[in-house]
């Protein structure tokens, strides 16, 4: 039997054998997989992402039969537009692109080999967003949101049956360091998302547990839970209606928040507790928040607002007794609003910003550079999160 046959035996022999083969002589899974790598025939493994100290991200996909592969961007990746950024292919089959120069942080992507959207195969790092799956790849060289040598807290999945709604829903809780193995009980934080994103979205894209890390072991945060449930109760497409907040306000009112004072060792009451949340979860902190404002001391609004004039009229209207009862705003120790100006919300920002003020609440409204993504919504989780508790 000549070398190209027996070579062509050994590349397509079963991973099985391969790790059976090694389990025998004692070896472990690595070994066996660097086996298979070196079999004749087979393809050398990618890496992918390859992020430089430059901050120049290459990435790449083999796709031999590929004629056209694009790289499509979560929304923050600078130059690829809707249409994708096109990837250069190589004599072995391999595509690919660099990104060069990128600010630190953590970026979705995903490709597109042949009209059919594809994970990086190379890239176990996900982000879930609404209706998607993403890879996902961090640029480091930020302190506030870059993993350091400081102790952990623990994001946990989280489900329950939402007896308002009828089914089952999920939410992600992070813990700060030492929450298991101690007694102390803590304030409360309750982080919303965005429309094209999910209760998955902070604490993957938006690095919500490494910011409140690093701010606690700096002592500029107290430690705290922080709850980020999922803010959808029926899918949103792109294009279509604004999602109506009814069902997800009635499932965090009567479900979420006592689901997590009956399962955590959180402190309740007004003075320890907080809303925020960005986008569709801003509008959704405005309409908790003020539906029942004795439940809430700090009250944090990213990137949103009230959207339509005739919308703003009749949220002003459902909460006019709580805007103008005086002993209600006494126990408010913070209402901030954060907004880029490039961001095509800032008129519906404003809006609320200028309706609360002539009620007579002391509000503070920040006007940050870029626009309407997760770019600023990180700066501003590090910007309003040190505000609480205090």
């Amino acid at each position: 039997m000549n070398d190209e046959v027996e070579g062509r035996k050994l590349s397509n022999m079963s991973i099985w054998r391969l790790l059976t083969t090694v389990a025998v002589a004692g070896a472990s899974f690595t070994a066996a997989a660097t086996l298979l790598a070196q079999a004749p025939g087979a393809p050398s493994p990618l890496v992918s992402p390859e992020i430089a100290a430059s901050r120049d991200v290459r990435l790449r996909v083999r796709a031999p039969r590929a004629t056209d592969v694009y790289l499509v961007s979560g929304g923050d990746i600078p130059g690829v537009g809707r249409g994708g950024l096109s990837l250069e292919k190589g004599s072995d089959g391999v595509w690919e692109t660099t990104l060069k120069n990128l600010d630190s942080g953590g970026y979705r992507y995903r490709f597109t080999v042949d009209g059919v959207p594809t994970p990086d195969p190379s890239n176990p790092l996900t982000s879930q967003s609404n209706t998607n799956s993403w890879s996902l790849f961090y640029v480091p060289g930020a302190t506030f949101m870059d993993t350091q040598r400081v102790p952990h807290g623990a994001v946990a999945e989280v489900h329950y049956f939402s007896t308002a709604l009828g089914r089952d829903r999920r939410l992600h809780v992070y813990t700060p360091p030492g929450y298991e193995r101690g007694r102390d009980s803590y304030p409360v934080f309750y982080l919303l998302h965005g429309a094209f994103d999910s209760d998955n979205s902070w604490s993957t894209v938006g690095r919500a547990g490494f910011i409140i890390d690093n701010l606690i072991a700096a002592g500029q945060a107290v430690p705290m839970i922080v709850v980020m449930p999922d803010g959808h109760t029926t899918r949103f497409q792109q294009g279509g209606a604004p999602a109506d907040s009814t069902d997800f306000v009635r499932d965090f009112t009567t479900e979420i928040k006592p689901l997590v004072e009956k399962s955590y060792r959180v402190r309740t009451g007004r003075p320890v507790t907080a809303i925020a949340g960005l986008s569709m979860g801003g509008s959704q902190t405005l309409e908790i928040a003020m539906g029942n404002l004795a439940s809430y001391a700090y009250v944090g609004v990213f990137s949103s607002g009230i959207f339509g004039a005739r919308d703003g009229a009749a949220w002003e209207e459902r909460h006019l007794a709580a805007m103008d009862d005086a002993a209600l705003k006494k126990g408010l120790k913070k209402v901030w609003f954060a907004t880029g100006k490039d961001d095509g919300v800032m008129a519906s920002t404003r809006s609320p910003v200028e309706l609360l003020r002539k009620h007579g609440f002391d509000v503070v409204f920040q006007e940050s550079g870029g626009g309407h993504t997760w770019i600023n919504w990180r700066e501003y989780l590090n910007t309003f999160t040190p505000m609480l508790f205090r």
